[in-house]
């Protein structure tokens, strides 16, 4: 005899799944402190979810698809997980034809793809807008980069409906009042060592500070939205 009872069951794991480029992928260990905003990204769920980073170092929305990286988390998808895509910074590379897309044409072919085929398996897309580079200019004014790709991420998101975590107005916003010298702290700038006699001066990727805070950013959006994996924000 089988006895059911009620609360027993324990609730399904839900997977998210992180997809993008460099600003969001798993550092190894001989390049700390440099880290992925993705990499710490669990850290801000219970233990009812599992984050899943696939971002990979150099990656566009093209070039993903093309090495068959989307593939492998596509064919993983089941009802329920998310799929959080953030891309732009190697999309913009006009003189690499490999990772170059149009942000008119191609670059929102892509991020539609992603969407309807997450959709396809019953899980939910969420779309980032890339986070901003560290580029202030004569008069300490933080510099815009991304051009045309941030406000393609917009639109694709307000036609086809689907939620939006727009890290260029939220990185932008925080860089800005952080400052010139004091922003520093969130990228990749590093004294002198004997790996890197001249020290780093990387005004794209992380310290684990800033991937800690940007990964808050993106925590805190999610813990606003009407969907089921912000109930399980810490």
């Amino acid at each position: 005899m089988i006895i059911l009872i009620a609360g027993c069951t324990p609730s399904k794991l839900i997977t998210v799944y992180t997809i993008g480029d460099s600003t969001m992928a798993n550092k190894k260990a001989e390049v700390y402190p440099e880290t992925g905003w993705g990499q710490v990204f669990q850290n801000y769920f219970d233990s009812k979810v599992r984050v899943s980073n696939h971002a990979v170092n150099g990656r566009s929305s093209k070039s993903f698809i093309n090495e068959g990286r989307w593939k492998i988390v596509f064919d993983s998808l089941k009802r329920g997980d998310y799929v959080f895509i953030q891309f732009g910074h190697n999309d913009e590379k006009t003189d690499k034809p490999a990772v170059y897309t149009d942000p008119s044409t191609t670059y929102r072919k892509n991020l539609e793809k992603y969407i309807e085929e997450t959709r396809a398996k019953g899980a939910t897309p969420i779309l980032l807008t890339p986070i901003v580079r560290r580029k202030f200019d004569a008069s300490g004014k933080l510099i815009d980069t991304h051009g045309k790709y941030p406000d393609a991420v917009r639109e694709v998101a307000a036609n086809l409906k689907i939620e939006l975590i727009d890290m260029q107005k939220l990185t932008h916003a925080l860089i800005s009042s952080l400052g010139d010298e004091p922003s520093k702290n969130i990228y990749l700038w590093t004294a002198p060592e004997p790996k890197f006699p001249e020290g780093r001066k990387d005004d794209t990727h992380l310290s684990v500070e800033g991937a800690k805070t940007f990964a808050g950013l993106v925590a805190d959006a999610v813990k606003k939205m009407k969907t089921p994996v912000a109930r399980h924000v810490k």
